[in-house]
């Protein structure tokens, strides 16, 4: 039987905005700005969650060093939602229902530990942000890191 303890620790939370310019539904690695910000922290251990707030792009953990594999995320993604299908929603041109269903197949959140002030990723993992669209874009990750 287990017994629950109570303690005074009071967990931090550090909460920013990281702005990314991107076009022509370019794959961008975006880890060596969030270490930045981890390292600048005044948070050693805990949570990070990152929140893209765009319905047209999305978020991934994948391979970051042979960029091939990029280049093949993005053809798989062009050929499962095309741009030439009928689509009812197209306000915003042909890529536009495209790139909603994009960001529905993958993520627009992520959850990553932190330990020691490091984020904790596999040896050849990179953070993306994956952008659907082909027109310039300014696209806003929101940064919450909880932790002591």
């Amino acid at each position: 039987m287990s017994t629950l303890h109570k303690t005074n620790i009071k967990l931090k939370q550090l909460i920013k905005n990281l702005f990314f310019s991107t076009s022509n539904k370019k794959i961008l690695e975006i880890t060596n700005d969030v270490k930045d910000l981890l390292l600048s922290s005044k948070i050693s251990n805990g949570l990070l969650n990152l929140s893209v707030l765009h319905t047209s792009c999305s978020l991934m953990v994948q391979e970051n060093a042979d960029n091939t594999v990029l280049r093949d995320i993005r053809r798989f993604l062009d050929n499962i939602a095309p741009e030439e299908f009928n689509y009812f929603h197209n306000t915003e041109g042909p890529d536009d229902m495209p790139a909603h269903l994009k960001s529905l197949l993958t993520q627009t959140n992520l959850t990553l530990s932190i330990k020691e002030k490091k984020l904790i990723l596999g040896t050849w993992q990179g953070i993306f942000l994956l952008e659907h669209r082909d027109a310039n874009k300014k696209r806003n990750v929101l940064f919450h890191l909880i932790g002591d």
